[in-house]
């Protein structure tokens, strides 16, 4: 590769994503306000902050290609967030129990030197299982996803909390949609393989 690769992110997930594609990367956390504007639907707000995040590294990094990522999930076209503690997320799992979400996982690759700014929001449903109060208490126990859209981790125990995933790329829904991040590696002249 002729320029650095930079995530865009603090996440060990999608760091270990990334790694994947056996490519050299750096990851850097680009610290932004994640405010949703005045009547931002879900999806813009993913694909603004993928975009936001590539932008701010690209400053401190004129010569790179900065790999931007933002997830929002949704229930009936409404946001959830990050539950952040315990409380929050056994209300989010007690609303999702039994129905459908949506994350909608927004992927940016800006190449800082010439400008160019690719980016798309890859969706992903998940049907969750029926849950009782006593599941839902023990996987968060366990697991304590407190940092993540809608509650659960799907790459770890929260796969036992899923009836169904419907997507292009299961990887969405981890946060980093690697089908997508390789073409658009591809168009800026990056072969994976």
């Amino acid at each position: 590769m002729k320029q650095t690769l930079i995530l865009a992110s603090s996440s060990k997930f999608r760091r270990e994503l990334l790694r994947k594609l056996d490519i050299p990367f750096n990851s850097i956390s680009p610290k932004i306000d994640e405010t949703p504007l005045a009547d931002e639907k879900p999806f813009e707000l993913a694909l603004r902050l993928s975009q936001e995040k590539a932008k701010k590294i690209g400053k401190r990094h004129p010569h790179a290609l900065i790999i931007g990522c933002d997830q929002v999930a949704t229930l009936d076209g409404t946001s959830l967030g990050k539950p952040m503690n315990h409380q929050n997320a056994t209300k989010q799992l007690q609303m999702m129990r039994g129905r459908e979400v949506v994350f909608h996982s927004a992927l940016c690759l800006y190449n800082a030197t010439t400008g160019n700014m690719q980016a798309e929001v890859v969706p992903y449903s998940v049907r969750f299982r029926q849950l009782t109060d006593a599941q839902i208490e023990n996987y968060l126990t366990k697991e304590q996803p407190y940092d993540c859209a809608g509650s659960a981790k799907s790459e770890g125990l929260g796969i036992a909390l899923i009836e169904r995933m419907i997507g292009e790329d299961p990887n969405a829904l981890i946060g980093l949609p690697l089908i997508k991040l390789i073409t658009m590696l591809q168009n800026e002249g990056v072969a994976v393989i």
